[in-house]
């Protein structure tokens, strides 16, 4: 049988074990997955709506108003009006965030060196590469596919920074 018959369902289920190895490795952290995802996509998208935001996260709008309830409760996020549009809130992480998102972060570095043993950077690079090209492919053949979907960094940021580094504009030195 052709192995490529397999793509999307390799795809799935790596993304599915992907997810289960960092919630293995995010257990004293007392955080969800939808949670630890509305935060990490929040940092990456100030000022972001919440309809906007339920999509990227792929959240129910209705489970992410009582995730967010919750973070503005404790003072992770704040809610401002949009000045574009007055029934919509823009979200931002305020500061007492940051230091929940950095955690984040060290879990996740965790995981994924965990799920990318036994690869050598090269195989690593070339590795997010495809994923990147297969993305636009997709990204171009979808309607209405949204091109910032994916979890590359933001736009000239380079890795290894902390979210206190990427408010004071310092790179994190690497490893």
């Amino acid at each position: 049988m052709d192995s490529l018959r397999n793509f999307g369902f390799l795809l799935k289920d790596v993304s599915r074990l992907s997810s289960l190895n960092f919630e293995r490795e995010a257990t004293g952290l007392n955080l969800t997955m939808a949670q630890c995802k509305v935060l990490v996509y929040l940092q990456r998208n100030q000022g972001i709506t919440q309809v906007r935001l339920a999509y990227l996260t792929d959240t129910d709008p209705m489970t992410l108003v009582r995730i967010l309830d919750r973070m503005e409760a404790d003072g992770w996020i704040e809610r401002r009006p949009d000045p574009a549009d007055r029934r919509a809130r823009r979200l931002y992480l305020k500061d007492a965030a940051y230091p929940v998102v950095d955690e984040i972060w060290r879990i996740a570095d965790r995981a994924r060196a965990a799920s990318l043993a036994g690869l050598s950077s090269a195989e690593r690079d070339t590795l997010m590469s495809l994923l990147g090209r297969i993305h636009h492919n997709l990204t171009n053949l979808v309607p209405n596919a949204d091109p910032a979907v994916p979890c590359a960094l933001p736009a000239g940021e380079a890795p290894g920074k902390t979210a206190a580094a990427r408010r004071a504009g310092k790179t994190k030195a690497s490893p």
